[in-house]
């Protein structure tokens, strides 16, 4: 027995609740209905002429149905008499590489023959504008090079900064577009003036482009469409905040708080910018945004597969794997820090050799008075905690709460491992 295994062989592991947390969850039924609907009610494909060359762009995000938004766009572009194609607009991801962020499209189900239109994936940009602090301003040159611009995002509460525009249109516009040199460039003062210079820079780009509008949607605590919206290009600064405001009120949350070891099971560039939601977790890589539950130690156990090893926010573990670490391929994450230029998210975390030892880990070192009352929750990923599971030490808070049910007996820990 290695010294670590010595260490760790008395840690009581606890038994484990699967409970269920409900949140009240509008969903949208006919996605493709809606997207028509809401472009409809804009009246925004009155902007588009016959023979007009449209670049949608879309990002890297686990957008719900992104597939089915992108294809339905591509439906109504054709519909006015234009031509459509889709352009990555996801800055640095995808290994900052046309090749990469073509990649990252096709894993998410937006293929040509899936959307009905070509893809054209470039890194290459055109620099549109300057802020007064001289910061650049970029756009991608197949979008700049195009009739008209439509972008597709969720709006959602960002993972590093807070302020009345955060992850959205506007951000899309700014960051998304701009490729790695624009997420570079808006990124380059810190997190901390990111508030200020995203919507700064789209008024720029939204003054020196064809944008004609923005399709927004707002998804559930479930993680599927509640509402799908489309802002004309002119209106994205004044009805965005409204947008973000209904966001955060739709957020899911876990409900106990405080947790002395969060154990998440995957964690990915699918799943969140961050890999995970810190908005979720509780643990953020800057001090620009604040929220989520109090939590002692966090354990990732693993990558997703869609993140083809970017393990940008394993830094924020505490605890990982072995072949949670066998998976990483460091550049991709290397280049999501040195162009966000926050890089806790990709350090290393103490790494053991099973999810048995890192679980164990995190609670030796979580400070709790008696171990084997730790207060442990176990999620698949930040997207997904409807369901979850808890430790027996819990129980009596989710009896308690409303929002909770309980749906399994008390069960070994290990019997839970995938």
């Amino acid at each position: 027995m290695g010294i670590i295994e010595e260490l760790l062989q008395d840690i009581p592991l606890p038994r484990m609740v699967k409970v269920r947390q409900k949140f009240a969850a509008p969903e949208i039924d006919d996605v493709a209905g809606a997207v028509h609907q809401a472009i409809a009610d804009a009246g925004v494909l009155s902007r588009i002429e016959a023979g007009d060359r449209v670049a949608i762009a879309v990002g890297s995000r686990g957008v719900a149905d992104i597939d089915i938004l992108t294809r339905e766009v591509v439906h109504a572009v054709k519909s006015a008499g234009g031509r459509p194609f889709v352009v990555p607009a996801m800055g640095s991801h995808g290994g900052a590489t046309a090749e990469g962020q073509l990649d990252v499209l096709e894993q998410l189900g937006v293929t040509e023959a899936a959307v009905g239109a070509p893809i054209l994936s470039s890194m290459e940009v055109v620099q549109i504008g300057q802020l007064p602090n001289g910061l650049p301003v970029y756009i991608d040159k197949n979008a700049y090079e195009a009739d008209k611009i439509i972008v597709i995002n969720r709006i959602k509460p960002h993972t590093a900064f807070r302020g009345p525009v955060e992850s959205g249109l506007m951000k899309m516009i700014t960051i998304g577009l701009g490729k790695q040199k624009g997420a570079e460039a808006a990124h380059a003062y810190s997190f901390k003036y990111m508030a200020e210079h995203v919507p700064e820079m789209a008024k720029i780009s939204l003054a020196q482009t064809p944008i004609i509008f923005g399709l927004a949607t707002l998804e559930n605590a479930y993680d599927r469409p509640a509402k799908i919206v489309a802002v004309p290009a002119e209106k994205l600064e004044e009805v965005e905040p409204a947008l973000l405001v209904e966001a955060k009120a739709l957020m899911p949350k876990i409900l106990f708080d405080p947790i002395d070891v969060l154990i998440v099971d995957q964690l990915g560039k699918d799943i969140s910018g961050d890999g995970m939601d810190p908005n979720i977790t509780g643990r953020y890589a800057t001090p620009y945004a604040s929220g989520g539950p109090n939590v002692t130690r966090i354990v990732v156990l693993g990558l997703t597969d869609k993140t083809h090893g970017n393990h940008n926010g394993l830094g924020m573990a505490d605890m990982t794997t072995r072949r949670a670490i066998d998976s990483v391929e460091w550049e991709k994450g290397y280049a999501n820090a040195l162009t966000s230029t926050v890089v806790d998210v990709i350090k290393m975390p103490m790494v053991l050799e099973s999810d048995e030892m890192a679980i164990k880990a995190a609670i030796k070192t979580s400070n709790v008075f008696d171990m084997s009352q730790a207060r442990v929750v176990r999620i698949h990923n930040t997207l997904h905690i409807g369901e979850i599971w808890i430790s027996e030490s819990l129980l009596p808070d989710a009896l308690e709460n409303g929002q909770i049910e309980v749906l399994s007996d008390p069960a070994d820990i290990r019997l839970t491992f995938k």
